[in-house]
């Protein structure tokens, strides 16, 4: 007698249903649909405007500062950061 592995020799792959014409004909057209609320569009749009303009603001200045040579970093805290893989 012969194995051929432990896998059924017909699997089912339960995604095939969603491109089969047939599995949606009782469905007459239904979308899935999503909505948010004002107050949740508030909630995003306060999230988005403060940090972006900070980060972008902190980038601008930093570019200037490299850009003049004015830009300085402490010794010290590169050593902090590299001295745990240095261990």
């Amino acid at each position: 007698m012969k194995i051929h592995g432990t896998q059924p020799t017909n699997p089912i792959n339960p995604y095939n249903r969603q491109n089969d014409p047939k599995a949606s004909v009782g469905k007459k057209g239904k979308r899935d649909e999503v909505s948010i609320s004002a107050e949740a569009q508030q909630m995003l749009n306060a999230n988005n405007v403060g940090p972006a303009d900070d980060k972008a603001e902190k980038l601008r200045e930093l570019k200037r500062s490299v850009a003049t040579g004015t830009y300085y970093v402490e010794a010290r805290k590169i050593a902090e950061k590299l001295w745990p893989y240095l261990k």
